[in-house]
């Protein structure tokens, strides 16, 4: 139980082997159980914990919890020396255990709902959390609908706003409270005009979302109470509110953190190893798609400078110390939440189309909802375009409000309509369209295709110049095969649902004999989901076409397999991408762990299909789509700006760095100009050539127990926690 077992010692510390921890991934909370520890505050508790410890010989530590583990944990470190002395003169210990376990070694995993530790873009939980209120927000979008009601949500975070934050960018909520960020003096007047304003657009619903620690300017609470009453006694509204409290907490935890703590648990680890006398304590944390190494204090001690502003109303220096991350959902909420009269509109006179293409994927429709609305701020005029390149010839395009789509942000498959139809066998009717519609700048919100269509349309710059605008390509498609990107808008909720149908599968062959699952999933060639989900799943193996695989292995994997199912464990898991391999088919590698596992186990077939592409966007991929789409369209006005002739009147973009994808590379958001990734892609089985996630394979084996060697070279570098200026803003973490 947390430091309370450290300090009680006896029973409480135990050495675990493999079978402790199996099954264990897709159990919600924690199984080794947590406490808040009186006695660990004391000198007094952190001796005999000291003394527990020694006994057994244990000088390295991981800790996995919130900011006050992690200061408690810092502290026991810096005391140790002091307390083995002191238990040496107590004669406790020998002199010869002072020596030889003189260094005790830390390395911290910050586990809390509330993402409100500093250093690290997310902690481990609070996908999980989201995934909880957007759920709820879901549910009661149907009732609120039909009753035209308001609804108060209040949800946790007493001293951090990041999930009312995030879950009101996720369910495109009217109006949000955070401490971070108190209301303006008079916000009672603004909140109802834009509550009536919602209403008279014939709005049936409108949600509120208030974080538990929420503030007005002068440090006063506002409760999710006090702001239904307020819409009562202002409006009349039907208002009901709604507390979350400690649903938040439960749940089984979602595939993004499922992997996010596997993949900091190896960090943590290879820090510990590394760790000498010399190195500060550190945290292993996530920035951007990178796992980092940030020395353990300087993260708590900006955690307390946010409390310190906050307190000292210093709230927009506590926005830049909640880190980039924070700071760009708080900017893309303002954004997209508010909009501007006629009269405040800047006006460019240019005209923008977005549309999408290739198979649907969830999420894509809040990106449509951001190009839209981000768009309509920057003062151009919106168009979507219906069906994608071949609705595009057709002139099924037409003019779209702030208005239109308003409650996009939690639909699922695309509303625009997308197809799979490249644009270079109607080049010339979508030229006509470009020039009838007088479009100025294209977005396109896709997978693979529309990477190869925007390809298709700057090598037709040459012949059609209405084709010379500048356009951007946002990454949509729940295979993640597009090159310049580690994630694409929609693989996320792939991913949940390919995690939860596992643990279903898994659970349907409780209590009877040992079950095998063979498992197909879609992908095309990449093995992205078939590898992330069995690192999600607890799967014993993968077959991915990336990595080659024959007979030998396939037998060596049938054999470990039958091994470990010859002790205690009873479910064994193997994910096979739909393309890995023509002749290992599904039904072949079924048959044949069918046939070698007889009398040790049998076995399952599933091919999960159409279900991963379909269902309501994850928050991921809610608030990811939002915000990268955002993005695009903010370099589409730039664009615009830079290439206009103003002697012609109009714009002209003919340079390879007009036609962009926006990926997410590692660290940051990144503009590449589409002509340079064609060296990175193997157009052939439409892949990139290379893989960030590929690195991840050798751990799901040593999770799945096999001896293999881990590569280190990536692992994160000790790097210290900066102050993010306003360029890094910029370049922008999600």
């Amino acid at each position: 139980m947390g430091y309370q077992g450290m300090v009680d010692g006896g029973d409480n510390i135990v050495e675990v082997s493999w079978e402790s921890v199996s099954s264990i991934l897709q159990v919600g909370g924690t199984v080794i159980g947590s406490a808040r520890c009186k006695s660990f505050r004391t000198r007094g508790g952190r001796l005999q914990a000291a003394y527990n410890l020694v006994q057994r010989g244990i000088t390295n530590l991981c800790v996995i919890g919130g900011d006050g583990s992690l200061t408690g944990a810092n502290l026991f470190r810096e005391e140790w020396s002091g307390l083995l002395e002191e238990l040496a003169q107590k004669g406790q210990i020998d002199e010869e255990a002072v020596k030889k376990y003189a260094y005790l070694n830390i390395v911290g995993m910050v586990g809390s709902i509330d993402n409100d530790f500093c250093g690290t873009d997310m902690t481990i939980g609070t996908d999980s959390a989201l995934h909880r209120i957007i759920e709820v927000v879901d549910a009661i979008m149907t009732t609120a609908q039909s009753h035209q009601r308001t609804f108060v949500l209040e949800v946790m975070g007493r001293h951090c706003g990041y999930l009312a934050l995030v879950s009101a960018l996720a369910c495109g909520a009217d109006w949000v409270f955070i401490p971070e960020y108190p209301p303006e003096e008079g916000w009672e007047d603004s909140m109802c005009v834009k509550l009536s304003e919602n209403r008279a657009r014939k709005k049936r619903l409108n949600i509120i979302i208030v974080a538990e620690g929420a503030i007005d300017c002068h440090n006063k609470p506002i409760t999710s109470e006090k702001v239904k009453d307020l819409v009562v006694q202002r409006l009349g509204f039907d208002t009901r509110v709604t507390i979350l409290g400690h649903v938040q907490r439960g749940g089984t935890p979602s595939a993004f953190d499922r992997i996010l703590a596997s993949r900091m648990g190896v960090e943590a680890v290879l820090a510990l190893l590394e760790a000498t006398p010399a190195t500060p304590a550190c945290v292993v944390s996530l920035s951007g798609n990178q796992a980092v190494r940030l020395p353990l204090m300087e993260c708590v001690q900006m955690t307390q400078e946010v409390q310190k502003a906050m307190d000292e109303g210093r709230f927009v220096e506590a926005v830049k110390l909640r880190g980039r991350s924070f700071e760009n959902n708080l900017n893309t909420y303002k954004l997209l939440s508010h909009k501007k009269t006629d009269a405040e509109l800047p006006m460019t006179n240019f005209n923008v189309a977005v549309l999408n293409v290739g198979a649907p994927a969830a999420g894509m429709n809040a990106a449509v909802r951001a190009a839209v609305r981000v768009g309509i701020t920057e003062g151009h005029k919106m168009f979507a375009v219906i069906d994608g390149f071949e609705g595009f010839a057709r002139g099924k395009i037409k003019e779209i409000s702030w208005g239109d789509v308003g409650g996009w942000t939690g639909q699922g498959g695309s509303i625009l309509g997308t197809k799979r139809t490249l644009p270079a066998k109607y080049l010339e009717k979508i030229a006509d369209q470009m020039r009838t519609n007088n479009i100025n700048a294209l977005m396109v919100i896709g997978g693979f295709e529309a990477y190869l269509g925007l390809l298709e349309l700057s090598a037709a710059r040459e012949k059609y110049d209405e084709f010379c605008v500048p356009m951007v390509m946002v990454p949509a498609t729940v295979s993640n095969n597009v090159p310049g990107s580690d994630f694409s808008i929609g693989a996320d909720t792939a991913l949940n649902t390919i995690t939860d149908t596992c643990d279903r599968i898994k659970q349907s062959a409780s209590g009877t004999k040992r079950r095998v699952f063979i498992i197909e999933t879609m992908g095309g060639y990449c093995g992205y989901l078939a590898n992330m989900g069995a690192l999600a799943a607890g799967a014993d193996a993968a077959y991915i076409f990336e990595e080659q695989f024959d007979i030998r292995e396939l037998q060596a994997n049938v054999e470990h397999l039958t091994e470990k199912m010859k002790t205690s464990i009873q479910r064994g898991l193997v994910l096979r991408n739909e393309n890995c391999n023509e002749n290992y088919t599904t039904d072949f590698i079924y048959q044949l762990y069918s046939e070698e596992g007889k009398g040790v186990f049998d076995c399952r077939k599933n091919v999960l299909g159409h279900m991963q592409q379909g269902g309501a966007p994850s928050p991921f991929d809610r608030n990811f789509g939002t915000k990268i789409s955002a993005k695009a369209m903010q370099w589409i006005s730039k664009k615009l700006k830079e290439t206009y002739r103003k002697g012609a009147g109009k714009i002209f973009a003919n340079t390879d760095d007009s036609v962009c994808l926006l990926g997410m590379r590692r660290r940051n958001l990144v503009f590449q100009p589409v002509a340079e990734l064609k060296t990175e892609t193997d157009f052939v089985h439409r892949i990139p050539k290379e893989q960030w996630w590929l690195k991840l394979r050798p751990l799901m084996k040593i999770l799945a127990k096999y001896k293999t060697s881990y590569d280190v070279s990536d692992s994160g570098q000790l790097e210290h926690v900066a102050m993010h200026s306003p360029k890094e803003a910029e370049t922008g973490a999600i």
